[in-house]
């Protein structure tokens, strides 16, 4: 099974730049979207063979996420927990039969780190849920996590600790996660490799130069962790500030 993860910075301009193209090439079984910015009914393209769910924010114009899968569902949920968490189009769960598939698109701690304190209590509520579904069946958790974990993860550690999304806080954050029964599958496959990149600001032709970050991942539980076949990131696909990242599960 080809799972992929990609932060579209918006679905309907990145349609005009080869989203359908590279499904097509890639042919995943599951598609999972963040920041998708529209409305369902703004969702106007020709995907043949897909079930679509798409979970919007309330202020248009704004995060988002979907979930594209060729196997329907056994059920689909939108959110998680308290009523704080329910406001952005930020998680869409989805049970299939051997796995519960959960994306996401983590809130961004911002600049002046003004909404740290509640990307905290976002990390322990949703660890908290991740959990409770690990202990019915494994857990497939992706999308932009906005955090890079390692200095292995970004191009110039030393001068961005501190910032959004490398915060030792968020940090932290993830560490916990994955010692609670979690893996990092590209890491888990690529413990070492550098470069490996899944976003790069706008800004300074930081693409071209590949200062990048990899804040984009798939996380499985981790009695998973023996049938990660592959875990890829597609450096080489344009259309969006992130790059897809797959996963490939036996």
């Amino acid at each position: 099974m080809k799972l992929v993860s990609w932060n579209v910075n918006g679905l309907r301009a990145c349609l005009t730049k080869g989203f359908l193209d590279y499904v097509a090439q890639e042919n995943p079984d599951i598609i999972c979207l963040q920041e998708t910015k529209l409305q369902p009914e703004q969702a106007v393209f020709e995907l043949e063979g897909y079930y679509r769910y798409f979970h919007s924010a309330e202020k248009k114009g704004y995060s988002g996420t979907a979930v594209l899968t060729k196997e329907e569902p056994l059920s689909v949920t939108y959110d998680f927990g308290d009523e704080i968490h329910r406001h952005e189009g930020r998680i869409i769960t989805a049970e299939y039969p051997e796995f519960w598939l959960v994306c996401c698109y983590t809130p961004n701690s911002q600049d002046g780190l003004k909404r740290l304190e509640y990307r905290l209590q976002w990390e322990d509520d949703l660890r908290e849920y991740l959990q409770q579904l690990d202990a019915v069946k494994p857990v497939v958790y992706c999308g932009d996590l906005n955090v890079a974990h390692q200095e292995i993860d970004l191009k110039n550690p030393k001068t961005n600790r501190m910032n959004p999304g490398f915060t030792d806080q968020e940090r932290e954050k993830m560490t916990r996660l994955l010692s609670c029964g979690f893996v990092d599958s590209f890491r888990y496959l690529h413990p070492d490799a550098e470069g490996a990149y899944s976003w790069w600001s706008y800004r300074y032709n930081a693409r071209k130069n590949n200062a990048g970050w990899r804040i984009d991942y798939f996380i499985t539980s981790q009695r998973l962790a023996a049938r990660i076949a592959a875990a890829e990131i597609r450096s080489e696909v344009y259309g969006s500030d992130h790059c897809p990242v797959v996963l490939e599960l036996n």
